[in-house]
């Protein structure tokens, strides 16, 4: 069972391939959104570009930004579950709904805002749904607050086993999880004829030259991101040992300050007892007489 060098869950190789072959997206994106193909009038990839500059901005992140049908609809592949993912995804798409317009126009044109995100890791708690919408719904009767808010998330973790036609939309989500050569052999058997066009593009694409390198210089960046955050992480406990110990320090003083000054007190204590046996000796003397 060969492994795949390369999976689509790829940042580069996915980013790639859909601007390169843009109607396999539109096809995609008409599955994921449970729209017909050819309902889809207005179909533009608004970032198409992967700048070579981009290739080493090591915070750099390759998702896909498009208007379909007017609706303003972001695509990404979320590799790692690095934690607070509803959060990020809520915070994306805040960003692109408040930058649809300029200030000073209508609320009215701010355009209905899509996120989809495609996850290779287990997000919410039903062990078999893999596709789950959210939008922002009143929470007795569920009436809708707006139609601008929709948050798709795909976890390819919970995909069955089996390959079949019945559901195309798990079909698009197979090939995002293959891992092997045996599992694009599975979905090409299909003989479903976009499935193998999207295979046969992906063969393409990732044996490129053009992506082999930018992948080198993807790596590199990741490599430094991750760099960069060991060595923040680094300088951090640096600087706090560095408190701590010029506290300890100065702590350290002051005790040394204070048991001085507890020598000093008991010295003055001893001379008063001493001074005080002296004036009762005295006074016995007196007593005496």
């Amino acid at each position: 069972m060969k492994k795949l060098q390369y999976r689509l869950t790829n940042d580069i190789l996915f980013k790639m391939l859909f601007v390169k072959y843009p109607d396999l997206l539109k096809r995609l994106v008409a599955e994921l959104l449970s729209i017909e193909y050819t309902d889809i009038e207005q179909f533009d990839i608004r970032n198409p570009e992967m700048p070579p500059e981009a290739m080493g901005d090591k915070f750099c992140r390759l998702d896909i930004n498009m208007m379909v049908n007017n609706q303003r609809v972001d695509l990404e592949i979320q590799v790692e579950d690095e934690g607070n993912y509803p959060e990020r995804s809520l915070f994306i798409w805040a960003r692109e709904f408040s930058t649809a317009i300029s200030t000073g126009q209508d609320y009215a044109l701010l355009p209905r805002t899509i996120i989809i995100s495609i996850l290779c890791f287990r997000q919410f708690t039903d062990p078999d749904k893999f596709h789950s919408e959210f939008q922002v719904l009143e929470v007795t009767n569920h009436e809708p607050l707006t139609d601008k808010c929709v948050l798709h998330f795909f976890e390819l973790p919970k995909l069955s086993e089996q390959v079949s036609t019945t559901c195309r939309k798990e079909l698009w989500l197979k090939l995002f999880k293959a891992e092997t050569e045996e599992d694009l052999v599975k979905i090409e058997a299909l003989e479903v004829p976009i499935m193998s066009e999207a295979v046969k593009a992906y063969r393409h694409v990732s044996a490129s030259a053009e992506f082999r390198e930018r992948e080198r210089l993807w790596s590199k960046a990741r490599h430094d991101e991750a760099q960069a955050l060991r060595n923040v992480a680094r300088l951090r406990d640096e600087h706090w040992q560095g408190v701590v110990a010029e506290k300890d320090a100065t702590l350290a003083e002051k005790d040394a300050t204070l048991a001085e000054k507890d020598v000093t007190i008991a010295n003055k204590d001893a001379t008063i007892a001493d001074k005080d046996a002296i004036i009762a000796k005295l006074q016995a003397q007196i007593s005496n007489q």
